[in-house]
């Protein structure tokens, strides 16, 4: 075994340009699973970093549209724009007041969103507007930079107060501090009393771009409207997660009179229902990116069966030789086979250093970007890696290695 590894170290070694561009399949295919299974990683640790940021025992509830609404505009004429014109208005302040007498349920607020121009002198930027009541400041856990919450007194009274993300207050003041700075919000001028550390991105919502304002001052002065988007509850254990939101759902239907739960005008998740979601869809994208690198390193495999074919014929005089001189065909079976596995092993060990190296670039971009990306490379994908590399070798190197190993020496002798 020993004389048959130095063998095929020989084998490789002779022709380098060759040895590496046989390997070159076999490199991109496991630099590309290395680098999904890392990227997937990295991604599930951005999705639980946001998700600690609400914590894992908090309920989501929002507005939707019933499937008797959806056919009704579906049938009007001009569909999509019926569509798009279907507002649900039915999540209200009681229903937050309701939940929050719920048992097992410490903390509620409601929220609402709008899009307006938001200026400070020359500057001027298109931003989402983010009402809540103060209580949010007690369920949600982003922190503020400087300055401070608004108060449920402000709330109440619809004060004209903000709190700026990240990147817009770096968009309006520069470097300079955005505190007690007024800013026109609409038409209306707003009194900048914080301004949250940088959280990043998730998804479609940019926190760092929106401006947060009381609940009370989005509804009565800025959007002109007095529902919800959206509302949230907290629960006491993330284990009293699911009875806690079957039992929202049942106080909803009471204040929206709904009796067939099928025609629910709103929506009731919670963050394990999320996260599972999110897993199946993730797992479904990792698998389908994976495949997609199979056929890299099929292809690869099929390169490599090919150049050890060549590899037998360029060394049919030498395997003549050798079995002239009481080499056995297992002995040259095993040269060859040694050889193309080392071959793949060693396109395999390529392929990790180079999905790490392509992997830890991502972390870094994500990281500059504001996402919580923490940079692993699994141990399973490394075992992965190399064990599909050796079994490639031993796949598509076995039938040139067995050619090799029927040759009749005679003939073998002759061959020129």
């Amino acid at each position: 075994m020993k004389t048959a590894f130095k063998q095929a170290y020989r084998g490789l070694t002779i022709n380098p340009a060759r040895t590496a561009l046989t390997t070159l399949g076999i490199v991109i295919g496991i630099a590309t699973v290395i680098v999904v299974l890392s990227a997937g990683a990295g991604f599930r640790s951005f999705i639980n970093y946001q998700i600690d940021q609400f914590g894992s025992n908090t309920v989501y509830i929002q507005t939707k549209v019933p499937p008797s609404t959806k056919e009704r505009a579906r049938g009007s004429s001009g569909a999509d724009q019926a569509m798009q014109a279907v507002q649900i208005t039915t999540l209200r302040n009681r229903d937050v007041q309701d939940v929050a007498q719920l048992k097992g349920v410490v903390g509620t607020y409601g929220a609402v969103i709008g899009q307006k121009v938001v200026s400070y002198k020359q500057v001027s930027k298109n931003s989402f507007i983010f009402g809540s009541s103060a209580s949010r400041f007690k369920i949600d856990k982003g922190q503020l930079a400087e300055g401070r919450p608004y108060s449920e007194q402000e709330d109440a009274a619809a004060d004209q107060v903000a709190i700026l993300g990240a990147d817009i207050a770096k968009d309006l003041f520069g470097s300079d501090s955005a505190l007690n700075k007024a800013i026109r919000v609409g038409t209306l001028n707003f009194t900048v009393i914080g301004v949250y550390e940088r959280k990043g991105s998730f998804g479609f919502s940019n926190d760092d771009q929106q401006v947060f304002i009381p609940l009370q001052t989005a509804q009565k002065k800025l959007l002109g409207i007095d529902h919800l988007l959206y509302m949230v509850a907290q629960v006491d254990s993330s284990d009293n997660t699911a009875p806690v939101a079957e039992d929202i759902r049942i106080a909803l239907r009471h204040n929206h009179e709904i009796k067939d739960p099928a025609k629910d005008d709103f929506e009731v998740q919670n963050q394990a229902q999320a996260l599972e979601t999110f897993n199946v869809i993730l797992k479904g994208i990792t698998l389908l990116l994976i495949a997609v690198a199979a056929i890299s390193l099929l292809v690869g495999g099929v390169g490599i069966m090919n150049i050890m074919y060549v590899v037998v014929t360029e060394r049919i005089s030498e395997i003549g030789l050798k079995k002239a001189l009481g080499a056995t065909p297992n002995n040259i079976l095993s040269e060859f086979l040694i050889e193309a596995v080392l071959l793949t092993f060693l396109g395999g060990i390529i392929g990790i250093l180079l999905g790490a190296l392509v992997s830890y670039g991502i972390s870094l971009a994500a990281n500059a970007f504001g996402f919580a990306w923490a940079f692993s490379v699994p141990l399973s994908g490394i075992a992965l890696g190399l064990g599909v590399s050796g079994s490639i070798g031993l796949l598509f190197g076995v039938f040139p290695a067995r050619r090799a190993a029927k040759l009749d020496p005679m003939e073998a002798l002759r061959y020129e």
